[in-house]
């Protein structure tokens, strides 16, 4: 069921169901986006647990909403959303913001196509986003450097990887051993290469760093990303 497709063939497989580009239909609003919200759906490639679904809903409106129910596209019900489980926003000068998130593993049912949430406010009405998924995975970064098997890595650090086939975006995260702090996060980057800003490691520290890569940013069609998948951890250490 799981199979690969090139990123620039991934709005002719949603859009053109017709035989002639023309008669193809025109994306003139981003799908991903309703009255209330904002709706994303991502298939995940994680280490040690079966490929899965990560659903998302962002709103300001969360006052007003009773409902957010998931739906295939076949038209039933994949999940619904926790209206009590959500992630606070606060931003400066803007509303608050809640986003409901729900990870769950893709069912052997699961097909390509428009998947949709389904939007209920306290008055009744109704609202419809949509994101088209294809079933696919990302495979998981390999060839990590610095590594345990490579020694002490000297200041400053200069983090390296294998290209992902399929990839176009990376995001680095890198945390202390001991306690789990987060000392290192990259910005969304282009090349597997990122260089440690000084200041962010110590001579003698023990730390392990992991990679989140991602087909696409912020794509009309497949919303901030398609496929993601997260590497397994690399462990390092600062030599004194």
């Amino acid at each position: 069921m799981h199979f690969k497709l090139p990123v620039f063939l991934l709005l002719t497989v949603a859009v053109m169901s017709a035989t002639r580009a023309e008669d193809a239909p025109e994306l003139h609003n981003d799908p991903h986006r309703n009255e209330m919200g904002f709706f994303d759906m991502h298939l995940c490639n994680w280490p040690d647990r079966q490929h899965f679904f990560k659903i998302l809903f962002s709103t300001e409106k969360f006052d007003d909403v009773v409902s957010m129910q998931i739906l295939t596209p076949e038209g039933e019900t994949l999940a619904e959303l926790n209206k009590s489980k959500f992630m606070r926003l606060k931003r400066k000068n803007k509303p608050e913001k809640r986003v409901y998130m729900l990870d769950i593993d893709v069912p052997d049912s699961a097909t390509t196509g428009w998947y949709r949430i389904s939007v209920k406010d306290t008055r009744g009405h109704e609202y419809q986003a949509s994101d088209y998924m294809i079933m696919s995975r990302l495979e998981r970064a390999t060839g990590m450097s610095p590594s345990e098997d490579s020694g002490p890595a000297t200041l400053p650090v200069t983090l390296k990887w294998d290209p992902v086939p399929g990839a176009n975006w990376y995001k680095v995260y890198v945390r202390d051993v001991w306690d789990d702090k987060l000392v290192f996060r990259s910005k969304l980057i282009h090349e597997p290469v990122v260089e440690i800003p000084q200041g962010k490691l110590e001579a003698g520290g023990d730390y392990y760093w992991t990679i989140h890569s991602r087909d696409t940013n912020e794509h009309i069609l497949l919303g901030d990303f398609q496929m993601g998948s997260m590497s397994e951890k690399v462990f390092f250490s600062i030599a004194e």
